[in-house]
């Protein structure tokens, strides 16, 4: 597809871009393409699409895979696409709410870990990141067109200026790449910032045992106000109260400096404190 067959299919179908679903369909074949080569999709993948759109990715993407389901709750998309069958038969279209997806029933319902394809709306990215972030096991990788700061943000290391939450917890459960650059030109209507294509492979790291409810806690407590110390981000949490000379010695115990600022801290680091502090949480 290019701008003017995109301009035409919504003029015809009384379709809109969604401002309140923060809807960017993408306008070149080409890039669509490239998307799904750089993703390594084969003629074996089944792969499960989060938002269709007006399938400018969805096609390429059936083109390759031996099937692919698509997620869409926009009931305007939903009718343009059973009225003028764009989609090949191998592609099937679910009406729902991404963000309630069971990714442990689709994995099931698959028989094998699911392969994710997504150009997301900015306004669910994070939301979409954390689910992810729940439910690793049922997920062998997620190729995703991010905004480019939150795609910058998920693959930093530590040290780094945009390293935060999603960057700590995501080293903990997958390895993440960046593909590609996507300039604003490439999409009707134009987004004010540029996005990036990532690729997260989930993989099974060898982390020492560990409350993933108790240690996303810490974690967003930790950068709850980045510019303070460790100690004083985590004595003056809103989600979960210590003692402060409690949290002292648990620190030392975990052999993480107490005036250390957490985004110099490593995924292990924020592990060793979950795991000390944890019999002396009393949550909010």
């Amino acid at each position: 597809m290019n701008l003017a067959q995109i301009k035409k299919i919504l003029k015809t179908n009384e379709l809109s871009p969604s401002k309140k679903r923060g809807q960017n369909f993408l306008i070149h074949s080409a890039t669509s393409e490239r998307i799904v080569r750089l993703a390594g999709v084969t003629g074996d993948d089944a792969i499960i699409e989060l938002g269709v759109g007006l399938g400018s990715l969805s096609v390429p993407i059936a083109a390759v895979a031996k099937n692919v389901t698509g997620i869409e709750i926009d009931n305007g998309i939903i009718e343009f696409h059973r009225k003028n069958n764009i989609l090949p038969d191998n592609f099937k279209i679910i009406h729902q709410d991404l963000l309630t997806l069971d990714f442990a029933s689709l994995a099931k319902e698959t028989g094998a870990p699911l392969k994710i394809m997504a150009n997301l709306p900015y306004s669910i990215s994070n939301p979409l990141l954390f689910k992810l972030l729940k439910q690793p096991e049922h997920i062998d990788w997620a190729v995703l067109m991010l905004q480019k700061e939150v795609g910058d943000r998920i693959a930093s290391p530590p040290g780094s200026k945009v390293y935060g939450i999603l960057s700590v917890l995501f080293a903990g459960v997958a390895k993440v790449s960046k593909l590609m650059k996507v300039g604003p030109e490439q999409f009707h209507p134009r987004p004010k910032v540029d996005s990036v294509i990532v690729k997260i492979d989930f993989i099974n790291k060898n982390l020492p045992p560990h409350n993933p409810r108790l240690l996303t806690k810490i974690v967003k407590a930790g950068f709850q106000k980045r510019r303070k110390t460790l100690l004083n981000s985590l004595s003056s949490s809103s989600y979960f109260k210590i003692d402060k000379e409690l949290l002292k010695e648990c620190l030392v115990r975990a052999e993480v400096s107490a005036t250390i600022r957490p985004e110099k801290l490593s995924i292990d680091e924020f592990i060793a404190i979950t795991n000390e502090l944890e019999p002396h949480i009393e949550e909010a």
